[in-house]
């Protein structure tokens, strides 16, 4: 391992020297156009003193003038939001920091690259008074132009510290005004975009749910510098926290209009007692600056983590049939023989059973019981789990199942066994939601449990898991941990985490949905031990158009869950079949009640996708026309190469008469030549669209466009183009 020690203080006595042999250089965090730039002061503080494009000279760099500390603690001269609160064991309840030393160490390079330009900034503070370390990490992925940054604490004080704030990442800016766009929504309406103005003061978005945490906000944002960034133009830096339990994004406007943003754990009810000589660990900050808008900032997220946040980011995803609206509760061994068959016909890769397959005492028939007990239901699986990999083996696909090894139903052996186990508070009534309540993850006993649940299908060759979670933490109290009830809300993640890294070990490349009834669960924390997520229990057509748009501004198409159901009958299949196209394609449909028609399109669909897929999954994704903006949606994505493309369009509602311009595309290769097919069309129709059969040049389609709509094309309409580079 490369390592390069830029500078180092001398300390004397415990204390951070006052004098140093020579002034420090700028620490310089580079990407290939982005650079963030922080400084040693004559006061020994460490401050932020650039985030912006790469400059051309290095040597400016040190004329940076030092306006913000970088990482601010709390309780001396600090006069707004801080990074850093902390009570030391005599009760002072102040922090100051001083520069101690840095370090430079290579880290993993590119997946697709043998070079490794991949570097971590360590940099470490230290209390001149108290025996307190804040070391703060920058890793900086070169050609991807992504920094992700975290905190490590640690101190030797003679008896534990009590933190009370502890965020990941506290970045400056200066412009005349802040643009922030975040995402928020509800159960079925997830991901929806809105965009504001900041104004002097905070604006916090934060949630308190424990295991739902991102139900109601998303923990990313786009931030526009000057004036609002669109999609291809204006400085915008985009930022996500990798953690999948309680987060707070602050953004403070101060009196001389500087704005810092502060982002981590939400402090809310969680106090964390440090003992001596342990590190507390904060999640990742993961950031992008664009000075392109946000679709370049977006494809700089995709890269990455194709490449290094999601697991096996780079490589094929499975195509599947789920049974959940075809039979909900109500099915047995037959029935799912029968689907299984289904979806060997219809061609896709794995068959995935859903919720109701398991307990005895008694079976699972509906959501009020039996969560805990994961033993097949014998009613309805004589020969367990194991018959259905049989079968799904004869038809040519691999079999899945769902799980929620974090909850229980009080109606369960599980609940009546161990009591003890379950989050809930003494002397209260229990209080439930979907008639569950969860698992107290903070103790290694019921970690063991939850892996050995997982364990159990694995080891049957389960070929695919959806870990499901449905509920919230309310009226939260852990037996285990006893007087430190307010390190729930963290432990119960890491004891997730706990799980995860011992099922990643065990099962390292087995495909896994992220699932919280929707979208509850979306973040980089959860994804690196997952291949995808479920976006929503919402897959309407027109709304999944929307919520799509939404996290595909910080996750990459081959993450998001999208499937063909029939959610709303009033959209044609082409058209739901259109839309689940532009993610990680899955069936969740009676194949049986397809018409012969439907089903040929169908068939035809999952081998067209196949065919596209490395373009859809690995290419850059550019999001052309706005559902926010008006009635037509259109979606590009684009191979590496530039020799292949697909194009997605949508007519929303559309109004009789209303006029469609042509779209014009991006990334393409101006000085190639693209022919344009219409795919996905239903057996025995043929396209409308003029550019049908047509070849332009990558220049002329896009500096004029091309119309994905025939004129007065009605409402829930779509069209899918193939560009092939002659």
């Amino acid at each position: 391992m490369l390592k390069s020690v830029l500078s180092c203080c001398l300390l004397l006595l415990g204390g951070v020297a006052s004098v140093m042999a020579q002034p420090t250089p700028p620490i310089v965090v580079e990407t290939q156009h982005t650079s963030l730039v922080l400084a040693v002061g004559p006061d020994q503080k460490l401050y932020h003193t650039y985030l912006g494009a790469r400059l051309t000279n290095a040597a400016d760099y040190a004329a940076l003038p030092h306006q913000h500390e970088a990482y601010v603690p709390a309780g001396t001269d600090n006069l707004f939001e801080p990074a850093i609160r902390l009570t030391h064991t005599d009760g002072n309840p102040s922090l100051s920091l001083a520069f101690a030393s840095v370090e430079t160490i290579q880290v993993k390079g590119n997946v697709d690259s043998p070079a490794n330009d991949n570097k971590e900034t360590v940099i470490r503070l230290r209390d001149p008074q108290y025996p307190v370390d804040v070391v703060l990490h920058f890793a900086a992925y070169y050609q991807e132009d992504v920094i992700k940054t975290w905190t490590e604490i640690r101190h030797r004080e003679r008896k534990p510290v009590v933190l009370t704030n502890y965020a990941s990442a506290m970045l400056h800016f200066n412009a005349h005004q802040y643009w922030l766009t975040q995402f928020h929504g509800d159960w079925a309406k997830e991901a929806g975009q809105q965009e504001s103005q900041l104004t002097s003061g905070v604006k916090v978005i934060d949630t308190k749910l424990g295991t739902r945490p991102h139900w109601y906000q998303t923990p990313a944002f786009f931030l526009g510098l000057d004036q609002a960034a669109t999609e291809t133009t204006g400085q915008v830096l985009a930022g996500t926290l990798a953690w999948t339990g309680n987060f707070r994004l602050a953004f403070e406007v101060d009196n001389l209009n500087a704005l810092r943003v502060s982002a981590g754990i939400n402090p809310y009810a969680s106090e964390y007692t440090l003992p001596a000589n342990q590190t507390f660990t904060t999640p990742e900050f993961i950031f992008t600056y664009s000075t392109q808008g946000k679709g370049q900032a977006s494809r700089n997220l995709h890269r990455w983590a194709r490449r290094f946040g999601v697991l096996d980011g780079t490589e094929p995803r499975l195509t599947l049939l789920n049974n959940w609206e075809a039979t909900f509760f109500d099915f047995n061994e037959p029935k799912l023989d029968g689907l299984i068959a289904d979806a060997g016909k219809l061609g896709v890769d794995l068959f995935l059973l859903d919720d109701g397959w398991f307990g005895n005492n008694p079976p699972r028939n509906d959501d009020r019981t039996s969560l805990g007990d994961w033993q097949p239901a014998k009613t309805k699986l004589p020969h367990g789990v194991g018959h259905l990999v049989q079968t799904a083996d004869k038809n040519g696909v691999k079999f899945g199942i769902w799980i929620e090894p974090e909850m229980v139903n009080p109606q369960s052996d599980l609940y009546r066994q161990h009591p003890e186990w379950v989050l809930k508070l003494p002397n209260r009534p229990e209080h439930y939601y979907r008639n569950q309540l969860v698992l107290d993850l903070t103790n290694p006993k019921v970690q063991d449990f939850v892996f050995n649940v997982v364990d159990e299908q694995l080891r049957q060759n389960v070929a695919y898991v959806k870990w499901d979670c449905n509920r919230m933490i309310t009226n939260g109290y852990s037996q285990y941990l006893k007087q430190n009830q307010s390190h729930l809300y963290i432990d119960y993640v890491r004891g997730l985490y706990k799980v995860l890294d011992r099922v990643r070990q065990k099962y390292p490349h087995v495909p896994m949905m992220l699932c919280s009834g929707g979208g509850a669960r979306s973040d980089y924390g959860g994804l690196k031990y997952f291949t995808e997520f479920w976006p929503s229990d919402n897959t309407d057509a027109v709304e999944r158009v929307f919520i799509q748009w939404g996290f595909s501004n910080f996750f990459p198409s081959n993450t998001l869950c999208s499937h063909v159901t029939n959610w709303n009958r009033q959209h044609t299949l082409k058209f739901r079949t259109d839309v689940a196209m532009m993610g990680k394609l899955g069936y969740d449909i009676e194949v049986e009640k397809m018409t012969p028609a439907e089903l040929q399109f169908s068939q035809q669909a999952v081998k067209d996708y196949k065919r596209l897929s490395p373009v859809i999954w690995q290419g850059d994704q550019y999001r052309l026309r706005s559902p926010y903006e008006g009635n037509q949606a259109a979606v590009l994505y684009v191979e590496e190469r530039q020799t292949k493309a697909v194009l997605f369009g949508y007519n929303l509602h559309t109004r009789t008469n209303e006029t469609v311009l042509p779209v014009r595309l991006q990334g393409l290769d101006p000085a190639r030549r693209y022919r344009v097919a219409e795919i996905n069309l239903m057996p025995g129709t043929k396209s409308e669209l003029p550019a049908h059969t047509q070849t332009y040049s990558g220049d002329y389609l896009m500096q004029v466009g091309i119309t994905v709509s025939p004129l007065n094309a009605p409402a829930l309409t779509s069209h899918v183009l193939e560009l092939t580079a002659e």
